[in-house]
């Protein structure tokens, strides 16, 4: 790895002096890449630099060590040796840990979306506590929420949601939550005390700037009506509801929620071209080597990826067979026990692959 120091240290100074240039500073695109590529190598250099130090003082440890005949002072030399071999393994892991290419979507902000799968109004009950888990989380990352939609039922529960969350590294920790949520409990209903099996599809889109994804207008279908279901004044009395269908793909996305027919196609537009982008990435996934497919889960949404079972207290992550007893914490929001080991799991997979 350090033969790759001067080759890294070249590659800083360029970003660097790009960096300085006004031309790239107009280019706020350019200048954005530039910064993501610095944040990354940064750090790797940094850590390569220890490593040379303490190659460094290791090779003058045991040039002391061979040279000295007090055995007391030999004795700790010895032991410094021994302490600075640690730190170097500790370093040159951290090193092959940096190395690892970021993932091309890291710094996104997401939309995501919960959806009630089977199990009727127990599985739209589980939605809402997704929600509320998810909400919580949100809170203790200091990540920014906005409510984009929901569908709510008679009882308290969701059938879908649709939310904006925006912060740093959104993306990097939120992105492990695409999958199939199984629950096992009890139905408050449910007289008889058994317990029933039900599912929540949710799916971690990365939001798409304008960039990224260019949505012609001829290839959108608008179409204006009255919202549907509970809403304030205004809500159901005006065409502020906005269902846009993307003809070459075939998405539609409808957003009724707020009283302004401009502020709905908005909305509408951004999840649009997020489920866009998502199919573009996922296809880019697809094509990647089947090495690194499967390694920490595929991404697919119909893969169940977790079970929440509330009678043992327990939730089991399948993609990684990590079982922890303390589901009543994790639905309060403390999701870092689970997100934590998947990411620990995806980066020992890419650096086998690597």
């Amino acid at each position: 790895m350090l033969e790759k120091l001067p080759e890294f240290e070249q590659k800083l100074k360029e970003i660097d002096d790009s960096l300085s240039n006004p031309d790239v500073m107009k280019d706020m695109s350019r200048y954005k890449q530039l910064m993501l590529e610095r944040s990354h190598l940064l750090p790797v250099v940094e850590e390569l630099r220890k490593l040379c130090d303490l190659d460094k003082q290791i090779d003058d440890a045991e040039a002391m060590q061979k040279g000295e005949n007090d055995s007391e002072l030999m004795e700790m030399v010895k032991e410094e040796i021994a302490e600075l071999k640690q730190s170097r393994i500790l370093c040159e892991n951290n090193c092959k840990m940096l190395l690892i290419p970021p993932d091309p979507l890291e710094g996104k902000n997401i939309i995501m979306e919960i959806r009630a799968g089977t199990g009727g109004e127990e599985a739209a009950l589980f939605a809402s506590d997704l929600y509320r888990m998810y909400t919580h989380y949100c809170e203790t990352m200091s990540f920014k929420m906005e409510l984009m939609s929901i569908n709510e039922t008679g009882l308290g529960g969701i059938k879908e949601a649709i939310i904006s969350i925006s912060g740093k590294d959104v993306y990097g920790n939120l992105r492990w939550e695409s999958g199939v949520h199984r629950v096992q409990r009890v139905p408050e209903t449910e007289s008889g005390g058994r317990i029933h099996t039900s599912a929540c599809t949710v799916a971690v889109l990365p939001e798409a700037e304008e960039t990224d994804i260019v949505i012609r207008p001829e290839d959108l279908k608008i179409d204006v009506m009255r919202a549907g279901g509970p809403g304030g004044q205004c809500v159901n009395t005006t065409d502020s509801a906005v269902r846009l269908t993307h003809i070459p793909t075939g998405i539609v996305v409808i957003q009724q929620d707020e009283k302004s027919q401009i502020k709905n196609k908005a909305k509408a537009l951004r999840v649009l071209r997020a489920r866009l982008y998502d199919m573009e990435e996922t296809k880019k996934r697809q094509e990647r080597s089947a090495a690194r497919k499967g390694q920490v889960g595929s991404g697919d949404r119909s893969e169940r990826i977790r079970t929440y079972n509330f009678p043992q207290n327990r939730l089991t992550d399948h993609r990684i067979n990590l079982t922890l007893y303390k589901l009543d914490q994790i639905m309060e929001g403390a999701l870092n026990q689970v997100i934590e080991p998947l990411k620990i799991a995806a980066g020992e997979a890419a650096l086998k692959e690597a």
